[in-house]
């Protein structure tokens, strides 16, 4: 049995995810969330998915949430805590289901063809670039030592039926490696967001979309700005579900 201190952040009124030191969660994922934007019927997995921030936020309003959603993970602690999240969170268990597994090799635990969407929040930084975390909890997040971007677009590309979606978050300097990545595992770029934390400031963050199958055209939407007058502009307050800055 897992032991770990954890505590409950509130994600609105329904929902209390179950986070660690080892497995939270920042702006990214709620960023990601918000753009992936699951229909109600849909069936969604979230590869890679740490505490289960991606695929929670999509249950703090019933009438817009999918189907399902399978959270898939390698972390033995990442997953107790979303089972944590189900169990005493608000998550409901008979549509939010956490899963152990490498991403690598989901054959025998996730069918092939079953998903509308597939998002993750991967890894940004290349195997051997950067300066390594101390935790391994910190090393597996944000760099490419268990998986790498062509392993995230495989794996998406065999769960996604035809006409899926997969949609990534990364940094702006790998948006070649995702766009090439995508397109050889047969999915198609589509749509395309910058972030920025501010008016005139270079992208920190890329938003994309990507179909299983569909033909080459890209669209790129307006950017996303974080930071608005006195605090988080008006479109991160809707994605935070907060009606002014404090």
């Amino acid at each position: 049995m897992l032991l770990f201190k954890d505590t409950f952040e509130p994600l609105g009124e329904r929902i209390k995810l179950c986070v660690t030191p080892q497995h939270k969660f920042g702006t990214d994922a709620f960023l990601l969330s918000d753009f992936a934007a699951p229909r109600r019927k849909d069936l969604a997995c979230d590869l890679g998915a740490g505490c289960g921030i991606v695929g929670a936020l999509w249950f703090r309003d019933e009438k817009t949430a999918p189907r399902k959603v399978c959270a898939v993970e390698v972390q033995e602690q990442a997953v107790a805590q979303m089972q944590r999240s189900v169990a005493v969170g608000g998550l409901p268990a008979d549509r939010f289901f956490p899963v152990r597994a490498d991403l690598r090799d989901l054959s025998g635990v996730l069918d092939a063809g079953m998903f509308d969407l597939v998002t993750c929040n991967p890894p940004y930084k290349t195997a051997g670039t950067g300066i390594l975390s101390e935790s391994e909890s910190d090393r597996i997040a944000r760099h490419e030592t268990l998986c790498e971007i062509g392993d995230i677009c495989a794996a998406a590309a065999r769960l996604l039926r035809f006409g899926g979606r997969l949609c990534l978050c990364h940094r702006p300097e790998r948006l070649v490696d995702v766009a090439c990545a995508m397109r050889k595992a047969g999915i198609e770029p589509k749509r395309l967001r910058m972030v920025h934390q501010r008016p005139g400031c270079a992208p920190w963050l890329l938003l994309i979309e990507g179909k299983r199958g569909a033909k080459p055209f890209l669209q790129v939407e307006a950017p996303l700005i974080i930071e608005g007058p006195g605090g988080f502009s008006q479109e991160v307050l809707r994605i935070y579900q907060k009606e002014a800055n404090l």
